[in-house]
């Protein structure tokens, strides 16, 4: 074992090490909060619940999970935006944070200016979904059918500026389709009622409508992510059954308020990707329709940067005027 004991670190290497190894010694040095601006049971708390626990290992500090919901995630995001950027006070921030500028006169925070973005943790695409009776077995023929019927179908969401309204209003924008559009007060009624035939189409996370694929009361026409999905890879994108360059996705991700420093942001995400490398962990998500990401603060930034231009863009198109 002499090349043990004989081996150095190149002093370049040393010098890029060197910042994360005396904030490891550092922080954390007591609990961390870890706010879920959502109601436990919900998705984004069951992501806050997988990860957390492995967090706590990694960084030999508690990682506790506290639900903040209200006010379309406002609430819990205010939380952590006013709070010390010390990196004891993180957010499990969703696809909200992006869409709200959009849907509101008033939001308490700026989705870039006011977080440090750690991590992407998942991407959590949706299903374009229609009832059994529609003469429609793909993207491709829907579109054909529609034309022939504009403003004759109908589409439900749950409710305005919810994801599953934007992106189907994604889909309309980019085909040019006129399809009217049905809110409801959550996604359950609206996918109770498309299995029902009230409304012809929908598009749910896949989470929610897959066990209803499987039984033959929806049929699946398009994943709205631009990659299949593990669990369930038969199913086409959009984009390659008809619609090329359609992308939409619910995403879940870690936040810190701005200005917390670049080598706590560095050290979480490392943690978190290195949660997200093991198969155990891995497969959970995939049971649950989701797929894991976790890549960088830099890569974070960009992408809610680009997701609050893109849903901007799309809620104007649509005609929906901010509350």
């Amino acid at each position: 074992m002499k090349w043990l004991t004989s081996w150095r670190m190149p002093a370049g290497v040393f010098l890029l090490c060197l910042p994360l190894m005396v904030v490891a010694q550092s922080y954390p040095v007591k609990p961390i909060r870890l706010i879920v601006p959502s109601a436990p049971g919900g998705g984004a708390d069951v992501t806050a619940r997988i990860i957390a626990p492995e967090l706590s290992v990694l960084l030999r500090q508690p990682v506790v999970i506290e639900n903040r919901a209200g006010a379309g995630t406002m609430i819990g995001g205010e939380a952590v935006a006013r709070a010390a950027p010390d990196g004891y006070t993180l957010l499990l921030a969703t696809a909200p944070l992006s869409i709200n500028p959009a849907m509101y006169k008033k939001v308490p925070y700026d989705a870039t200016r006011d977080f440090a973005h750690i991590a992407q943790v998942v991407a959590l695409p949706n299903l374009l979904v229609a009832h059994p009776s529609m003469p429609v077995k793909n993207i491709r023929e829907l579109i054909a059918f529609a034309k022939t019927r504009p403003g004759q179908l109908s589409f439900a969401s749950a409710g305005i500026g919810t994801a599953p309204h934007l992106f189907f209003e994604l889909f309309l924008d980019m085909t040019s389709l006129k399809i009217a559009h049905v809110p409801y007060k959550g996604a359950g009624q609206g996918v109770i009622d498309v299995m029902s035939g009230h409304v012809q189409l929908m598009s749910p996370t896949i989470f929610a409508a897959l066990p209803h694929l499987r039984t033959g009361r929806l049929r699946g026409l398009g994943v709205t992510t631009a990659k299949r999905v593990a669990g369930a890879p038969e199913i086409p994108t959009i984009a390659e059954a008809g619609v090329p360059g359609y992308e939409a996705s619910n995403w879940f991700g870690v936040s810190a308020p701005a200005n917390t420093p670049r080598t706590i942001t560095l050290l979480l995400s490392a943690s978190i990707a290195r949660v997200l490398q093991r198969s155990d962990i891995r497969a959970r998500i995939v049971e649950d329709g989701a797929e894991p990401v976790g890549n960088s603060p830099d890569e974070f930034t960009a992408y809610v940067k680009s997701e609050t231009v893109k849903w901007g863009k799309v809620a104007r198109r649509a005609g929906i005027e901010p509350e």
